[in-house]
């Protein structure tokens, strides 16, 4: 998975996701401004995550946070299809212009709170959360299928652990941490 993932990298050129004075800097491995207070990821984490989900292309994958849709176009490279949720009208429908116009037709949008999920598109193979809630949500961990895998920032603005969740029965998973890291906070319930 990761020699795939490093060549689909190779040929995504970020600066198509960004639509401000930083698509210079798109090349550089650092988060950049996006507009509506929200950042676009450094690229080596946006790999690293997407390989901790363990995607596979018959799973059904749930993102929380479309942003400026560069992640989601990784999980929609490698999976069967992409639920995606952005709280914020401007940056969806950016990021659906943007996903459209590189031929992704597998790639499902809503405009709205992700701290509640999708719920009627659940259970989820795999979920994305780019977006730090203060504490383990829930709900989200619900929409996961037993076996499932989600990956996210978990804490307070500044400083979070990145933690990979997997489902191993009906209400119950095991939690492993991967990294510390800084993402904006999600918003919602589990902003609290």
């Amino acid at each position: 998975m990761r020699e795939k993932l490093q060549a689909f990298f190779a040929t995504l050129d970020r600066s198509r996701f960004i639509d401000n004075q930083y698509k210079a800097l798109s090349k550089l491995d650092r988060p950049l401004p996006i507009g509506c207070g929200q950042t676009i990821s450094q690229p080596s984490l946006v790999v690293y995550m997407t390989e901790a989900l363990k995607l596979d292309e018959a799973h059904r994958v749930l993102e929380i946070g479309t942003g400026s849709g560069y992640q989601s176009a990784f999980l929609a490279a490698f999976s069967h299809e992409l639920y995606t949720v952005e709280v914020i009208p401007a940056l969806s429908e950016r990021a659906q212009e943007k996903l459209s116009q590189l031929g992704y037709t597998n790639i499902h949008y809503r405009i709205g709170d992700g701290s509640d999920g999708w719920p009627e598109h659940a259970p989820f193979d795999r979920i994305m959360v780019t977006a730090a809630p203060k504490k383990l949500p829930i709900t989200l961990i619900q929409q996961l299928a037993v076996g499932g895998i989600m990956v996210l920032p978990v804490g307070h603005a500044g400083w979070q652990e990145l933690k990979r969740i997997t489902k191993t029965g009906d209400g119950t998973y095991a939690e492993e941490k991967l990294l510390d890291v800084a993402f904006v906070e999600m918003v919602g319930k589990y902003s609290l």
